[in-house]
């Protein structure tokens, strides 16, 4: 797909971060924008971005740990807007986990499969019958991380963990329809190549209430990316970080070039990518890997 005029992108996480940047970029390449998130104070702030610069833009509260929801939305989409050629499941949540791996708490685990994983299903669930049934190109876009789908950090194994459950998902909707020579494509979004400044570090902030973290959980202390920037800078370390805009300047260029794999990653990444596959290949003991 070239040209996006007048194509509907619908696109979950938008009220911040990626989601927004995407709406934007969308929106200026003449997509018209259905943004979709729980966090309405932040899609309203997407929805006045979108307005400035005169898009065509709906927002809609959804959640996607709900597949109420999230057919909820899919059905504003293709019934109350005449269709979507472009869908992006990118919500995306951190749960914040510090300490060793059996002291998280089962809430921590549970928002942020419901959020990350069980989020992208219920979006599957939702379009793919939809946009297979309208028999045109279209795409659909996962947004993944290389925490997780490529190296294993072992300070964040919980999001590590949902986010390469995610990626098994995006392949195998990538073969399955490529197998059915489908109209529709299917990409792995990976932002980078550095850590993307987001608002994914206070995920806390729509933690909703049945995940309620106990006062006495651990803290990782890190809310913001100038958090972890600070701590690096403790040890003599430099954090380079990517904003999101460069991501979803890269997603247009990923679904113009019909490739699966949207990513950049910087040269470090790509060495502790390779360390890690050399020693499943060498059955060595894998390498521990450090930010970079």
């Amino acid at each position: 797909m070239q040209d996006f005029t007048g194509k509907l992108v619908v696109i979950t996480g938008a009220a911040s971060g990626v989601g927004r940047s995407l709406a934007i970029a969308m929106a200026e390449a003449g997509a018209r924008v259905l943004a979709a998130d729980i966090d309405e104070v932040g899609l309203e702030e997407t929805k006045a971005a979108l307005d400035a610069i005169g898009a065509i833009s709906y927002i809609r509260t959804c959640d996607v740990t709900s597949q109420e929801s999230v057919d909820a939305l899919a059905r504003q989409a293709f019934e109350a807007l005449g269709g979507a050629h472009l869908v992006f499941a990118n919500a995306g949540i951190a749960a914040g986990e510090a300490g060793p791996l059996w002291g998280y708490s089962d809430s921590d685990w549970k928002w942020c499969f419901e959020v990350n994983l069980w989020g992208v299903v219920h979006t599957i669930n939702a379009f793919m019958p939809r946009l297979h049934d309208q028999a045109e190109e279209a795409h659909f876009v996962i947004t993944g991380s290389g925490n997780g789908a490529f190296i294993v950090y072992p300070d964040q194994p919980v999001y590590t963990a949902s986010k390469a459950a995610v990626q098994a998902v995006t392949e195998a909707l990538y073969l399955q329809t490529a197998a059915q020579q489908s109209a529709v494509k299917v990409h792995a979004l990976f932002p980078g190549p550095n850590i993307v400044d987001t608002g994914i570090f206070d995920s806390d902030r729509v933690r909703p209430p049945r995940f309620e973290k106990s006062e006495d959980a651990p803290d990782s202390g890190i809310h913001s990316a100038e958090d972890m920037r600070r701590m690096m800078e403790e040890y003599g370390m430099e954090l380079k970080t990517t904003h999101p805009d460069e991501v979803a300047q890269m997603a247009l260029e990923g679904i113009r070039k019909d490739q699966f794999w949207i990513l950049s990653l910087n040269r470090g990444s790509e060495a502790q990518i390779k360390a890690r596959m050399d020693s499943i290949l060498k059955r060595e003991n894998p390498p521990i890997p450090s930010l970079g």
